[in-house]
Formats: structure tokens, sequence, C-alpha cells
């Protein structure tokens, strides 16, 4: 009788920990990342961590529509949850065609900016990480998690100014060389690198959403 009665109760899923879970995966992929483009440690083995890392995510993503589709009780709205979500996952997205375009032309050298943005992604995903947790008190931790979503989106601006720099630098360069194929690699790079911070933003834009929603 109590098992036919605990069924009848409203469910509630476990959103903040799959928010969690993907978070580490974010924080894992990143690091990858940014050792990959600063020239550190076994280049084969960040490839396959950001891989993996892609697919531990994606994971992530399939248990939390499944829990938003089963469950009657949610701690935010659906569409927020998978809005949320779906941004982290398209951060890691990014970053795996990011490794996918570094494998793909075989790259071994970055330019500076490069590694200054790999690190930028890193940094942001960590702050992704700090935030996430948070978000299982909102109205108690509206301040802190507003701080971190300005310093995301600063953090965004940064990158445009990297990136900006960067594309100039490899054009310079492959006037002076008369090496078009490199300026065109490098663009793929920085255009990844690029659109990872586009979703990183957006991660932010998401947290305030809820922030100002149930803060």
């Amino acid at each position: 009788m109590f098992g036919w009665f605990q069924r009848l109760l409203p469910r509630s899923g476990d959103f903040f920990t799959l928010f969690e879970r993907h978070a580490t995966s974010l924080v894992a992929a990143s690091e990858a990342l940014a050792q990959l483009i600063a020239g550190d440690g076994d280049r084969a083995a960040h490839l396959r961590t950001i891989h993996d890392q892609e697919h531990a995510a994606d994971e992530v993503i399939r248990e939390t529509l499944h829990e938003v589709r089963q469950t009657f009780l949610t701690p935010f709205d659906r569409g927020a949850i998978t809005s949320l979500i779906g941004t982290m996952d398209d951060t890691i997205d990014e970053m795996n065609r990011t490794a996918a375009a570094v494998e793909l032309f075989e790259v071994q050298t970055f330019d500076p900016q490069m590694k200054q943005i790999a690190a930028v992604v890193q940094t942001a995903c960590r702050l992704i990480s700090e935030a996430v947790p948070l978000l299982r008190n909102v109205e108690r931790n509206g301040h802190r998690l507003h701080e971190l979503t300005a310093r995301l989106v600063k953090l965004e601006g940064e990158v445009d100014v990297l990136h900006d720099t960067g594309m100039k630098a490899a054009f310079q360069a492959q006037r002076e060389k008369s090496d078009p194929l490199a300026f065109v690699v490098a663009r793929e790079i920085y255009k990844g690198l690029e659109r990872i911070a586009d979703a990183f933003e957006d991660v932010a834009n998401e947290i305030d959403s809820l922030v100002i929603d149930h803060g």
C-alpha cells in the first residue's frame, strides 16, 4: 500500500546534479584544450580527453531531457532547464569541433593569441563550474551568481579582442610568406575558439535569467 502511495506522489528530478556533472566535463575538456594549444603534454591524450568529455556531456543532456519529460516538480521552468543545459552543451561541442579542426589540419604550432584564448576558455569553464552549484539556492546566491556571469561576459569580450588581433597578425604573416593556406587554417581555429566564447556567454545569460526570475 505504501509503495502504491509513493508512486502517486509528484516526482522531482535532481537537475542540479546533472548540471554539476556537465560542468565537470566542461572543465576537464577546457583544461585539455588549453594544454593542447599551449603545446604541453601528450597531444593525442588531450584530443582524446576532449572527445571523451564531449560524449560524457552528451549523456548528461540525454538524462536531463528524459528527466524533464518524466518529472512533475522541477526547480525552474522546463524551458529554462533545457536552455541552460543546452548552452552548456554548445560550449563543449564547440571545444570538440575546435579540437577536431586542430587534428584535421595537423596544427602543431599555435599563435600567442590562440593560447591566450584557450586559457580564457579554461577560466570561463571554471567560473561556470563555480556558478552551477549555487543554483541550488538562487535567492541566497543571487549576488555571487551575478558576479560570476559578469566575469563571463567580460571574458567573452577579451576573446573578441584577441580574436581580432590574432586574425590581423595571421593575415599579415601570410602576406609576407605568401602562404594563404596557413591563413585559412588559422582562421578556422580562431573561428572555433570564438564560438566557444560565444557559447559560454550564452551560459552566463541563461544563469542571469534564472537569477532574475527566481532570485
